[in-house]
């Protein structure tokens, strides 16, 4: 055990030593890693409140209950939610095995152009039991809504993913959710990064307009990692079921509870003034970054990740590059493919920024600003060819 302690310690010393720009992280509270970390890992509880498998379940029953409540309530919907599932990549899954059949088609953003794994690269699940068609950018690096339109024209999708792992403009989901049902297709927003925005009405609503949403609950959201799935009502018994016995056995009680916790947190006037405080932050930083004579991808951002492209600025750099080197001087980002990506994803010609997870460490915009010069003298004491 003592090794384990011992990792976990020097673990706990790099993240209090680092600063962490990785756009999916972020700090969670003391009050989230108790309930994390409390008696309820004890508790096998499969199946749903009131048809459960097995006995003594009559608490965690209005644990799962009370979680449900206060997600609806975060999000100001009466869409149907189930707090099961255990990553955003289960949520997705969970979401196609309810909606679709093997071999349908889904239209989603291609990972180069800031989509995810789980939208249907052809390696993953998604991209082996279902046909995958992508839309893409335009040449500012906004999703090209002219682009989703003709290919859902011409590949008549059964669902249409709205939502990306790196993309620093607002979605439309409006205009989204009208090209689906135009062409006879539902449509699912992927919400995981930009989540803590909508809930504190930073960012425009999927509800109303999506048919099945899902999202992490940690990245801005500040919670436990781990995945929510909110349909309208004529689509929860087949979303639950498809979940369970389908995708899960039982569910993990504590990281319900800590999920019930981070809830509560999105509920208050300080997270709303902290989703802001997030998204100065990036803005401010983005625009350091333009100032200083980088590439940012789309010109800026609105929410709290932006992209930087070397291509053109620093054609002999690498993404894996510069993550390497600010890795060796305390501060952590991810590489991560551009628009018209040539190089590999193990190298790329960008990185990924992003603002959540410093700013819960109290950072604001001249903070985040003297990181950009940081970062720019490390880029420029890298070798060139």
């Amino acid at each position: 055990m003592d090794k384990v302690f011992e990792l976990i310690q020097r673990e706990q010393n790099r993240q209090n030593s680092t600063i962490e720009l990785i756009a999916s992280e972020n700090f969670v509270s003391e009050n989230v890693l108790k309930a994390a970390g409390s008696c309820l890992t004890n508790k096998y509880a499969e199946g749903y409140p009131g048809r459960r498998y097995y006995g003594g379940c009559e608490v965690v029953d209005e644990l799962e209950e009370y979680c449900r409540q206060k997600w609806q309530q975060v999000f100001a919907t009466d869409y149907h939610v189930n707090v099961q599932p255990l990553s955003g990549t289960h949520a997705n899954m969970t979401a196609y095995a309810a909606l679709l059949r093997p071999g349908d088609t889904i239209l989603s953003l291609d990972l180069q152009m800031g989509g995810h794994i789980s939208h249907g690269l052809p390696i993953s699940m998604t991209g082996r039991l279902y046909n995958i068609e992508h839309y893409g950018l335009d040449g500012r690096g906004y999703i090209d809504m002219g682009s989703v339109e003709d290919m859902a024209k011409k590949t008549q999708p059964k669902l249409i993913i709205a939502g990306a792992s790196a993309y620093s403009r607002i979605i439309d989901f409006e205009r989204f959710a009208r090209i689906a049902h135009e062409n006879g297709a539902l449509l699912m927003a992927d919400i995981a990064h930009i989540a803590g925005l909508v809930a504190a009405g930073e960012h425009p609503s999927p509800f109303g307009h999506a048919d099945i949403i899902t999202t992490t609950t940690h990245k801005t959201l500040r919670g436990i990692r781990s995945a929510l799935i909110f349909c309208k009502q004529e689509y929860a018994r087949k979303v639950d079921s498809a979940l369970f016995p389908g995708m899960a056995g039982g569910p993990h009680m504590h990281t319900i509870a800590a999920k019930a916790v981070t809830a509560e947190e999105a509920l208050t006037p300080e997270f709303r003034a902290y989703i802001r405080r997030v998204v100065e932050n990036s803005r401010a930083m983005a625009a350091e970054f333009t100032r200083m004579g980088y590439e940012v991808v789309t010109g800026g951002t609105d929410n709290h990740m932006f992209l930087l492209d070397f291509t053109r600025t620093h054609p002999t750099i690498t993404g894996q590059m510069v993550q390497q080197a600010l890795d060796s001087r305390a501060i952590t980002l991810n590489k991560n493919s551009v628009p018209g990506e040539k190089r590999s994803p193990m190298q790329t010609s960008g990185v990924r920024i992003g603002t959540a997870a410093m700013t819960t460490k109290g950072f604001g915009k001249d903070d985040f600003i003297a990181v950009a010069h940081r970062i720019d003298e490390i880029i420029a004491s890298l070798p060139r060819e």
